[in-house]
């Protein structure tokens, strides 16, 4: 199974240019899911006609917030998934998000807008980044995970057209 990952888009709706950047890497994939803080709801219709799974973020109004939980949890291929946000400060913010979750093969979060994709303890930590702000990163990026007999992650740099 191919995931597409995306995550503080901070945007006011739906926006045709990251369509247009999303449509080469998201064309296959399977699912996408998106870690938090899109700002509208809106945003979401970025993926019509694809399967899409989200979770609010710290910056997501309350019309936001009635609608995405603040994370998932899932199963897929007899892995254990977690998608969250975050909050606070980034340093140690894996650890944070561990202690909150529990015990999972993936976690998927946001909040920082730094890509991460690190294995550790047996865990993969999944951040795509930010696909749209760039103060806290240099590069727009978001990411891919491939779920089958191991989950692998990939993070895409975007590049403006």
């Amino acid at each position: 199974m191919k995931i597409g990952v995306i995550s503080d888009t901070h945007l006011a709706g739906y926006d045709e240019g990251l369509k247009r950047l999303l449509n080469g890497h998201f064309l296959d994939v399977d699912l996408i899911l998106h870690a938090g803080d899109l700002v509208d709801i809106g945003v979401l219709d970025i993926f019509a006609g694809k399967d899409v799974r989200a979770v609010c973020g710290n910056m997501d109004p309350p019309s936001v917030r009635r609608v995405l939980p603040e994370r998932l949890m899932f199963n897929l291929n007899n892995f254990t998934i977690a998608l969250i946000h975050g909050w606070g400060m980034p340093f140690g913010i894996e650890n944070k998000l561990l202690k909150e979750i529990g015990r999972v093969d993936c976690l998927i979060y946001g909040h920082t807008h730094r890509a991460a994709n690190v294995v550790r303890d047996g865990v993969l930590f999944f951040n795509p980044g930010s696909a749209t702000d760039k103060r806290f990163a240099t590069l727009n990026t978001v990411g891919i995970l491939e779920v089958g007999k191991r989950i692998k992650g990939k993070i895409i740099e975007l590049k403006e057209t």
